[in-house]
């Protein structure tokens, strides 16, 4: 217990965030890839895109302040600790990384909305081990069209087109 006094934990009681600032960092550099992508696309693309990666944005940089502070305090320190636990959760997220470096693989290939589809509909069964399947094929196939609709659609990005966006285009 004395060994509390001076306003820090000692380290053997301080939480590790290290593994938890790699989604927030990865985030951020994402973003900042995003926007330098989207500099010739439609000024409607722009704005959304900059309204969705400002907020990003200040939410990372708000958790990175507020881990700042707590490691300034002691009470966290930047060690990365039991990333891995609980280990029975390893086999999935790899399976999950799988499904994300198949995505941008095949999404040149099939197109957005298929491949969004897909990839949606296998990483919802993927995480809820395969329950409620209709809800997840319905579930996938909302947010593939509706992201067809949003972005393709209304406005006119330049995503990967495919079987699916193809017969679309003809019919409309």
């Amino acid at each position: 217990m004395s060994e509390q006094q001076g306003g820090g934990s000692p380290t053997g009681d301080r939480r590790h965030v290290g593994g938890e600032l790699i989604v927030p960092v990865a985030g951020l550099l994402f973003t900042i890839y995003y926007f330098s992508t989207i500099i010739e696309s439609p000024w409607t693309a722009q704005v959304s895109a900059f309204f969705v990666g400002a907020i990003l944005t200040a939410l990372i940089v708000a958790f990175l302040i507020k881990t700042g502070i707590e490691w300034t305090r002691g009470a966290v320190d930047l060690k990365a600790g039991p990333i891995a636990d609980p280990i029975a959760l390893v086999p999935k997220r790899i399976a999950l990384l799988a499904l994300t470096i198949g995505y941008i693989v095949v999404i040149p290939y099939l197109g957005f909305t298929l491949t969004t589809f897909v990839f949606m509909v296998s990483a919802m069964a993927l995480l809820s081990n395969g329950k409620r399947l209709g809800f997840i094929v319905g579930l996938g196939a909302a947010v593939a069209v509706g992201g067809w609709a949003l972005f393709i659609l209304a406005f006119h990005t330049r995503f990967p087109a495919g079987p699916f966006e193809r017969l679309m285009q003809s019919i409309l």
